[in-house]
Order: structure tokens, then sequence, then C-alpha cells
């Protein structure tokens, strides 16, 4: 560049950083965010270590009741501190990260667990020499349990207020997207999909633009004003007052561009982000990696296989016993209303499509009429979905009294915890297809079978039934591409949350 950045930022023409509302600057919104959350985050690490420690003196446990307050405030402290500092090292209160859901919550996690890790092996490791440091098992016995869980809770809370500031126009980043009409279309619709990410788009630039004025293009509803060609970008930001410029993926500029246009958008303080050329992968699978002074994106390998697997069928076999025990009086209850009600079967089996293709029972409370199964295709034919990939309809003249309650309620499904103790399915993944479903969809099928079928997963807590077919599809191979634990987790606190608001089903 022809001139010093700080030269560029005296010479720079006044530039509106304000949320798009004329409010609260982002910058200033984003400060008084990360701030909160580390109040929020010191507060909860020195109550749990404050309350953990008192815990352990009263219940009479390892800690020594002689130890001096000094020592146990020292101890605290440490303890408190070096929480403090992993979570920062961790990065959990990055811009980029705060706010994205299951990525904070597994960083936030992560966190907690190498804190307690360390704290464990120093405390085996001065141990050796006859040390003692009970007070240190005190906090792994009570104060990891009570963080892993309130930590993210903790997060949760923060995440939700900022939304429910954005649905009331605040808070929200001026994004301006740069790319071609498909590339643009693609990258509005997923901040139309993400509203709680409080992307606002004001203006777009677009390859191929010719300078003709009052031009516009609609995505998803909403129509946006085209600012000009990809050189144009900084007179788009002076236009619009946009706070982020968002290069769309397959935008075709090489690397010095970019690079030229991160120094230009400098003196603005306007932030540079660019979409990678790779579609529906999680962040935890993408890594930066230079080669010969270029960025490469990598790609890992989806989770699903080794000591993952292990983990989660640990967590399923433990959460379907649990759970069995703790509804088996319901099922009991609804087994009698069924039989009751017409006297015909209690379970309905169905053959699914288990994992690497096997084919197997899945074992449902009985929902329909009795041979249901011979009414589908006429049925399909009264509602209009003949050819649709999955079937499913409200106005379902099969559905008993009994059944349209259990199935409200997802009663109907308890079941299939013992088709996950008999490890046909999981707790957590894609529907079961019934044999044949989804054949005539590229690539659907082979990827799907790649993981074990189960109760409940990422179309179930995003909207359930009332999900379009497409939607169903991309969600289900978005969690085969990106499975892990924590999201697995999310999935089942969402799933109560959908099941207890009765959302999307029937």
């Amino acid at each position: 560049m022809g001139i010093g950045p700080e030269l560029a930022r005296r010479n720079a023409p006044t530039h509106d950083t304000s949320d798009g509302h004329g409010s609260v600057p982002r910058r200033q919104w984003q400060r008084t965010y990360l701030r909160s959350l580390a109040i929020t985050d010191t507060t909860i690490v020195v109550t749990t270590v404050v309350l953990a420690q008192g815990a352990g003196t009263m219940i009479g446990g390892p800690v020594d009741p002689g130890s001096s307050v000094t020592r146990g405030l020292a101890s605290a402290i440490v303890v408190a501190g070096l929480w403090l500092a992993i979570l920062a090292l961790n990065g959990t209160r990055k811009k980029p990260i705060v706010g994205s859901g299951e990525e904070e919550y597994r960083l936030v996690t992560r966190a907690t667990l190498q804190t307690f890790g360390l704290l464990a092996i120093a405390s085996f490791l001065v141990d050796s020499f006859a040390t003692d440091l009970d007070t240190i098992r005190v906090y792994l016995l009570l104060a990891m349990p009570v963080g892993l869980v309130v930590l993210p809770l903790g997060r949760r809370w923060c995440r939700r207020s900022i939304e429910r500031r954005r649905v009331r126009g605040e808070f929200r980043t001026s994004v301006l997207v740069v790319g071609s009409e498909r590339a643009v279309d693609a990258m509005v619709g997923s901040f139309v999909r993400d509203t709680s990410a409080g992307y606002r788009v004001v203006g777009v630039c677009t390859t191929g633009y010719t300078g003709e004025s009052g031009r516009s293009i609609t995505v998803a509803g909403q129509e946006i004003p085209v600012l000009g060609a990809e050189t144009d970008v900084i007179n788009a930001v002076k236009l619009s007052g946009a706070d982020t410029v968002a290069i769309a993926a397959g935008t075709h500029w090489g690397n010095g561009d970019i690079g030229e246009l991160a120094w230009e958008l400098e003196p603005y303080r306007v932030d540079l982000v660019v979409a990678p050329g790779v579609t529906d992968i999680a962040l935890p699978r993408l890594s930066m990696h230079p080669v010969g002074g270029l960025p490469f994106v990598h790609v890992e390998e989806p989770q699903y296989r080794g000591s993952h697997r292990i983990a989660k069928t640990t967590f399923d076999l433990v959460c379907s016993v649990l759970a069995l025990t703790i509804a088996a009086p319901a099922m009991l209850l609804v087994a009698a209303l069924i039989k009751l009600q017409d006297g015909g079967p209690v379970f309905y089996r169905q053959e699914r499509v288990g994992l690497g293709g096997t084919v197997f029972r899945m074992w449902k409370f009985r929902s329909m009429v009795v041979d249901a199964d011979r009414m589908v295709d006429t049925v399909r034919a009264q509602t209009g979905q003949e050819d649709a990939t999955f079937y499913k309809s409200a106005r379902d003249p099969r559905i008993t009294p009994v059944g349209r309650f259990i199935r409200r309620t997802s009663i109907d499904e308890l079941p299939q915890l013992f088709n996950v103790l008999a490890r046909d399915m999981s707790l957590v993944g894609p529907r079961p297809l019934a044999v044949g479903e989804g054949e005539k969809i590229p690539g659907f099928v082979p990827r799907r079978i790649l993981v074990r079928p189960g109760m409940t997963g990422l179309w179930q807590v995003s909207g359930r039934s009332d999900l379009s077919e497409a939607d169903r599809i991309r969600l289900d191979l978005f969690y085969v591409a990106n499975w892990s634990m924590v999201q697995d987790l999310l999935i089942v606190v969402k799933t109560v949350r959908a099941v207890l608001a009765s959302d999307g089903a029937y």
C-alpha cells in the first residue's frame, strides 16, 4: 500500500459503525457483552470453588478441618485463578466464538476439564512426595461437576439475553456481502436461518456488476441493494455503513487481493470474514495450516470412529437405563390405554435401516389403527405426498385418539430405548430410514448409515415435523459429518424442551 495504516486511519472519512439502527456502535456493545461474560465466568468460578471448599469442610470430607483460613483462601485463589486463565487461553471469550452455541460450549467444557486434569496430575505428583493436597481432591469431586454444568448454563443465559436484544433490533452486525449472486444468495440464506447470530445484510457487491443504478437482489424475501462490483468494496462500506465485510464461498479472488482488501478496511475498523469453500463442515473439523506462505484450510476426518464411538456407546447405555427406570410407570400406563382402546397390539414394529445398512426391527407404541401399513399408499395420495421422501402428516386418518396424544408428547418413541440397549440405535442420530426410503437422493443413504440411527436428532430439535424435506436431509447429513459429544448433549437438552412444548409434533 502507498500509505501506512496509521496515516490512512487519520485520513479515513467518517464511517458509521452503529449496529445498523443508529443505536449502540458494534464495538461498544461487543466490549460490553465480553465484559459481562468475564463477570459471569468469574462469579461462577469463584462461587463454585468457595462452595466446594466449604462443602468439603462441612461434610467432614478430605479437607482437613484444622487447615488455616489463610491456607484455604490461598488454595481457592490458585484454583480459581488457574480455571479463569485456562478459560481465557482456550479463547472462550474471543469475538468470533461467543454466542456461537455448540463451539462456545465445547471450549468452555474443554477448559474446565483441562483445569481439573492439571489439578489431578498435580495432586498425584505431589502425593508422591507425601505432601497433603486433599483440598484439591475436594475440588475434583465437587467443583468440576458443578462447573461443567453451570458454566455452559451461564453462557446460555448471556446468549439468550443478547438474542432478546437482537429481536428488538439492537446488538446487530451490519454486513456487506461480496461474491457472485449465487454465492451471495447462499450466504444471506445462512444469515436468515441463524437469526440469533445477529447479522443484517445492508448491501452486496456482486461480480459482473456493470454500474446500473438502483439495482437490487431479493434473497429470502429481503430486497438488498447492489452497491458495486467486488472491486468497489470500500465505496460500498462508506455508502452502507457496514461494520463487517463477508466474502462468500466460491468467490474467485487471489490471496493477494483479499490481503490488500484487509489493509484497505483496517482504517475503517471494519471486520473481514471469508467463508471457506467447504460447506456443512463444523468449526471443530477445520484448522488453518500455512504451507509455503499460503494458508490452507485442513478438514479433519469425521469423529464417529474409534474412541469417540466408545464414548457415545457408553453415553447411550447409561442414559437409556436411567431413562427406562424413570419412564417405566408412564410406559405401563400407556400400554394399558392402547390395549383397552381397541384390543390390538400394544407395540408397533417396523423394519428400519441401521448402521452399515443392517436391517433391524424398531419398536414404538402403536399410535395408529391395526394394519395401518396397508393403507399407506391411499393416505399418501389423500395428503398429496405420493413422492415425498419422508411421509408425515398431521391429518393422517389412521392415528387413534390415544395415538394422537402419545405422538404429540413423543411417548410413542420410548420403547426405542430397548433398541438403544440392543445397539440397533443410539439416543442421538439421524432418524432410522424405512427400507428403500431416501434411495432416490444421490449419496444420502450411504452417508446416513455411517452412524447408528437415533431416537432424536438435529432436525427433531430444529422444527420436528414442520421442517421441509430439504432441511431434514441437510441436517441429517450435517450431523453425520460433524458429530461430537457436546452436540449430542445439546440435542438431548433441546429434545426435552421441544417435547415439553410439543413443537412440531404430530
